[in-house]
């Protein structure tokens, strides 16, 4: 019952959204685009996975593949977890936990860079006054820390219980009461935040 209510009021946000600021049609055509690119590095990444299946590699041959790779500065941070995702119904709540976890941490931060690694771009963000696509993590970091971190997406934010997230078609939302929200959810295997709304 719980995750029947999370899923329409995830939908019920997004289409309100994206009725008041008629671009349903565009949402409509970007999400139809992510699906699409993600059907199709889906498919990439399975041929990628039986090949490597049949295939030894030099660190198999010099026993570094049970290694964990080492994070590299100034890489995304969307990566998280080496997990690989089908949809959102497919994360395990520990992955979700943390990812709204480095959430919370970017925004109590008013980390805008740090931010903006857990975009996936491009990304809906709704503004009080109008919302649109971002579709660059430089578009996203040009609307400036003090439109993105405003007291109200922080106290949200702050407030939000990131270990009791549920996931939806929309993805997992992110917030406290009926304030601000962040979307977060799979796209293209990997968790990003999809959606701002303010």
């Amino acid at each position: 019952m719980r995750r029947k209510v999370y899923i329409l009021a995830a939908v019920f946000v997004i289409s309100t959204v994206g009725f008041a600021c008629g671009q349903m049609k565009e949402a409509e055509e970007t999400t139809a685009q992510i699906t699409e690119t993600s059907r199709q590095e889906t498919e990439a990444a399975d041929q990628t996975s039986d090949t490597a299946k049949h295939t030894t590699t030099a660190d198999e041959q010099t026993g570094k593949a049970d290694e964990p790779e080492a994070k590299v500065p100034g890489s995304s941070a969307t990566e998280i977890s080496k997990e690989t995702y089908e949809d959102n119904f497919s994360v395990d709540s520990a992955a979700s936990s943390a990812f709204g976890k480095a959430v919370k941490e970017a925004v109590a931060a008013e980390d805008l860079e740090a931010l903006a690694d857990l975009v996936s771009f491009p990304v809906y963000v709704g503004f009080t006054d109008g919302g649109s696509g971002v579709g660059s993590r430089e578009e996203f970091i040009a609307l400036g820390a003090e439109r993105i971190f405003t007291q109200e997406m922080k106290d949200s934010i702050a407030g939000a219980d990131e270990t009791d997230l549920s996931p939806s078609m929309a993805g997992f939302v992110l917030q406290s009461g009926d304030g601000p929200n962040i979307i977060f959810g799979v796209v293209n295997g990997k968790l990003g935040i999809v959606g701002v709304n303010y």
